[in-house]
């Protein structure tokens, strides 16, 4: 089986994407005009990219202290059977305790909603924080679970076979967001 995908257009590009996480951290900001300490959690590959600009964002704009951490969510995920014998696992890292702190978990899309539940899960083992918002670069259609992020960059809806593909400068080459076509061929 061949799997390919192929590029239909590009959603934002490196400008909207910067415009759309000053957004996102104004937004916060404003939810939270009393706020002193905030603990920015990144789901890793790119969600710990967009914490990370997220944070200097808001430590530019704000007093906050504001701690970065990173989350691998491999071992929460509820299909973690599909990754075969040997997944891989990336450290997880909490800059503070979280107990009774607000946290800001921050992704690149959120779909069915699996993604950030396991987040939370993991989150919750680590401690009690005094609230859990969610910020995501693409609101994407097809929620399985409950779950909705309090922030994000652009939604979008798709088609049967159409995928989003969110690039990171640090990992890609480029900062854009692409509607990719899935072609599957069996040959």
């Amino acid at each position: 089986m061949n799997v390919k995908f192929i590029e239909k257009r590009t959603m934002m590009g490196e400008e909207e994407m910067h415009w759309a996480l000053r957004r996102i951290s104004h937004q916060v900001i404003e939810d939270n005009p009393r706020l002193k300490k905030i603990c920015i959690i990144g789901i890793r590959k790119r969600g710990d990219i967009l914490a990370k600009r997220i944070a200097e964002i808001l430590s530019e704009l704000t007093s906050w202290d504001v701690n970065i951490g990173v989350l691998d969510i491999t071992l929460y995920r509820d299909d973690l059977t599909t990754y075969g014998p040997k997944p891989l696992i990336g450290p997880t890292y909490f800059p503070c305790p979280i107990d009774e702190l607000p946290v800001l978990l921050v992704d690149d899309v959120i779909h069915t909603g699996r993604t950030i539940r396991a987040a939370l899960d993991e989150i919750m083992d680590y401690g009690r924080p005094s609230a859990v918002k969610l910020a995501v670069m693409v609101n994407r259609s097809g929620r399985e679970l409950p779950i909705m992020p309090d922030y994000f960059g652009t939604s979008i809806d798709l088609t049967e076979g159409e995928e989003v593909r969110v690039n990171i400068l640090e990992t890609d080459g480029q900062d854009s967001v692409k509607i990719v076509e899935v072609k599957i061929d069996n040959e």
